[in-house]
């Protein structure tokens, strides 16, 4: 998906709706902070036309959480993994419930 796919869609929850400042301020916390869980590859904030990262609120549900654990402690390498993982174990349970769904009709 494109940064202009998206601008279409606001309504979406992957809409990249928020500037790294903005995101930033919603989440208490510094720039830096989203420049290193996108060193990590937690998320890759899309780039607008003119070059500036913009976040999904699905991103920010995510830089949110990683932030939690940093908070908490966590090394941000080992955050962003553990989120990784949490988001990966969500979406299998999903897909497992879809299964189990369309298997007992």
């Amino acid at each position: 998906m494109t940064a202009d796919d998206s601008f279409r869609r606001p309504e979406d929850d992957d809409y990249p709706a928020y500037t790294m400042g903005r995101a930033a301020e919603m989440l208490g916390t510094t720039q830096g902070f989203l420049r290193a869980i996108g060193e990590a590859r937690l998320i890759t904030p899309l780039r607008s036309p003119g070059g500036d990262r913009r976040y999904s609120r699905y991103q920010l549900r995510i830089a949110a959480r990683a932030r939690e654990l940093v908070d908490s402690g966590t090394p941000i390498d080992a955050a962003c993994r553990i989120v990784i993982l949490e988001d990966q174990l969500e979406e299998a349970k999903r897909i497992n419930a879809e299964h189990h769904r369309n298997t007992n009709r």
